[in-house]
């Protein structure tokens, strides 16, 4: 299918063919028949991707805080990598998309959604609602924008009779001033454009025409016979606070500021001082917005303690179309067939003509038919590598997969044959970028696929288990970024499965997890240190993890499993490794801060060895990310976010500092490619695995 996508190092923008995305529980299959180019939010995304890096960066100041915050941990180099990395993901342009349901009980059903300019989007349910017979498909699309200024409407809490401004008369400014009047209020629009104040005078509205010199505060207070407007709703785009300065005059004692687009934020306190003024910034479309609750798991509100989520405030706008109330027609100024794309935003970034709704059609002919795999080179383009050189499926397409796991893995003599991921967006840009032959949204293409005899696993926590399992019993080598699983039953179906397989079935396949800290250079050369005493040794392992919100996915035990599972792993890996002993006894103290993410792991050896992991997140993040500490026999050895190692008290070893960061994760699928292709045993052992996932899951399932 085609798909618009713009890249934000950039800022091109084109149409690019993707496959069709997955279709899951809880979410609509959609096909597109319109959608609407939200032309203020969208040329923002252009002009920013067509910026330089002094301008991107004054854009984001608080993007341009992280920067520094991860170069002091990281170093330079890494963070001009993952800086370089995010900007080269394509961004999806759209957010207002009508099409019919694809499959399942619903199939043929019109609806709206917050999908994409895409032949096909895969949405939420709770983002999606039925349009009405009497509205069509292009009306229907401007539902989204058309809520979003009910959800400003809404906040300002308008009564029959009361005047109210609107200063921005864009799409959104236009489809407010309607529901405004619909709700029985005298509105004034104000705007620059004398189009678009024709246009709102014709709405039923008045209007004043900035361009022509116009007062806006001494208007507003004709408007209201001097009184001053019952309330402001700022629908505009502008870095300059006026705006809101301006809405303060013009409202009466104790009037509503409603803030529904950008402006500049400088607020003078005397402005609403004295009389006493409100000012609220409107969210999106409504309740809902942003909780993955609803969005994402389908957890409708009480209707009786929520009336107005985003989507009934969707179906607000249908039904005000429907009834006449809402008239979107004239507000269409352009309407360009999908396979134009391109003009249609070279008409809105080169701004030669004026424009407002820019409507794009889809061609719904039997012959455009779905596909969920796309190829991304041409038969015979294969690298040419030795007979038995690994050919690698990968499942997964996030950030963390096009940093570092690809990366490392083209450095390798390896056969890139097939990416899937959910959306096909990521995956699809991912497979140009690092010369896969195929992109997929179908992960079963890998495991049925004869000549795939090596699947990596990237996905979310919660997704691990299943497609480890479905691997193996494809008869494929494995490596699934850490964790394993996420349950101790999990883990226990995995060791049968990959038991049968390589004792029963005498096949030789190989499990490997990302443990990639025991692959990293200080951490080989603190081994062959180590190896040489035969005493027992302390460790003390730091991990200044920092705070991460407590509705991020890796803290959601079912998705996530929580941050121990899905990162203390790591380091109970990593003192595995150093002491070449089995674990025999473990433990968990855990500071009571309602996450659970803040912990001292207490890990006792066979061999005498003891150690404590602190996983702490409510530290600063001026102090080392990671720091290990082991005492042995006299000596210490002292390693800095995996850039600087110490030892004090050894004859032949003082320091060795990397001029770059390196956590092992090139040496780790190094290693993994090289024992598959020249037949040699994993390069973790499976009973380490094992060992480790399970002391993990046993620590935090008590």
């Amino acid at each position: 299918m085609k798909q618009i996508l713009q890249n934000l190092k950039t800022g091109q923008t084109e149409l690019t063919e993707v496959p069709v995305p997955k279709s899951k529980s809880g979410y609509m299959l959609i096909r597109t028949s319109a959608s609407l180019i939200s032309a203020g939010t969208e040329r923002m995304l252009i002009d920013f991707g067509k910026a330089g890096w002094i301008d991107k960066a004054r854009q984001q100041p608080e993007k341009v805080q992280q920067v520094l915050d991860k170069i002091r941990t990281d170093g330079l180099m890494p963070t001009l990598d993952a800086v370089q990395s995010k900007l080269d993901q394509p961004l999806p342009l759209g957010y207002c998309n009508v099409g019919k349901i694809d499959r399942g009980p619903q199939s043929g059903k019109r609806v709206i959604s917050n999908g994409p300019h895409a032949e096909y989007v895969c949405v939420p349910e709770n983002l999606c609602a039925e349009i009405p017979d009497s509205v069509s498909d292009e009306e229907a699309a401007f539902t989204v924008v058309g809520a979003i200024g009910l959800q400003g409407v809404r906040l300002a809490q308008p009564t029959l009779g009361e005047s109210f401004v609107v200063t921005g008369l864009g799409l959104i400014g236009l489809l407010t001033v309607q529901i405004l009047l619909a709700n029985g209020c005298r509105v004034l629009g104000i705007d620059f454009d004398s189009a678009k104040c024709d246009l709102a005078r014709q709405l039923g509205a008045d209007a004043v025409d900035l361009s022509k010199g116009e007062n806006p505060v001494d208007a507003a207070m004709a408007f209201s016979n001097d009184r001053g407007v019952d309330g402001v709703l700022i629908t505009a785009a502008t870095k300059s606070s006026d705006p809101v300065h301006q809405a303060a005059q013009m409202c009466r004692k104790r009037g509503r500021i409603v803030l529904v687009g950008v402006t500049g934020l400088e607020l003078n306190r005397s402005d609403f001082y004295e009389k006493e003024l409100s000012f609220q910034v409107s969210c999106s479309y409504g309740p809902g917005r942003y909780d993955p609750e609803y969005e994402e798991k389908g957890h409708d509100y009480p209707l009786g303690f929520v009336r107005w989520t985003e989507q009934r405030n969707f179906e607000a706008i249908l039904d005000l179309m429907a009834s006449g109330k809402l008239n979107v027609k004239p507000l269409i100024s352009h309407r360009f067939p999908l396979e134009s794309a391109e003009d249609a935003y070279n008409l809105i970034s080169e701004n030669k003509e004026p424009y407002l709704g820019i409507v794009l059609t889809y061609d719904e002919s039997e012959t455009n038919a779905a596909s969920a795999s796309v190829s991304l080179s041409a038969p015979g383009t294969a690298q040419k590598l030795k007979p038995e050189a690994p050919v690698v499926g990968v499942i997964g397409a996030g950030n963390f997969t096009g940093q570092v796991i690809l990366p490392a893995l083209q450095k390798t003599e390896v056969r890139l044959k097939i990416i899937a991921s959910g959306g096909g967006v990521s995956g699809t840009h991912l497979g140009k970028k690092f010369g896969f032959e195929e992109s997929t949204t179908d992960a079963e293409r890998i495991f049925s696929d004869p000549e795939i005899n090596t699947v990596f696993i990237t996905t979310r926590h919660n997704t691990h288990a299943q497609f480890v399992s479905d691997a193996l019993n494809s008869g494929k080598h494995v490596f699934v970024e850490k964790p394993l699983c996420l349950t101790i039953q999990e883990l226990d179906s995995l060791t049968g499965i990959f038991r049968t397989e390589t004792r029963y079935l005498k096949s030789d396949t190989r499990l490997m997890v990302g443990f990639n800290r025991r692959f990293a250079p200080h951490v080989i050369k603190m081994k062959a240190l180590l190896d040489i005493s035969r005493e027992p040794k302390s460790f003390i392992m730091t991990v200044n993890a920092g705070k991460i919100p407590r509705d991020h996915w890796t803290q959601d035990p079912k998705v996530g499993g929580d941050r121990i599972i899905g990162e203390a792993c790591h380091f109970i890996d990593l003192l595995r490794f150093l002491s070449g002993s089995r674990i025999k006894a473990s433990s968990l103290s855990e500071l009571k801060s309602g996450v659970g993410d803040t912990v001292s792991i207490q890990l006792a050896f066979e061999d005498g060895t003891i150690g404590t992991i602190h996983y702490f997140a409510n530290g600063n993040k001026a102090f080392p990310k990671e720091r290990l500490e082991v005492f042995t026999a006299q000596k210490i050895l002292q390693l800095d976010n995996f850039k600087t190692l110490k030892g004090y008290g050894w004859k032949n070893f003082k320091k060795m500092r990397l001029w770059r960061q390196d956590k092992g994760h090139e040496g780790e699928i190094k290693a993994f490619a090289e024992a598959i292709g020249n037949g040699c045993p994993s390069p973790i052992p499976f009973e380490e695995i094992e060992e480790v996932m399970r002391t993990t899951l046993e620590l935090t399932q008590e």
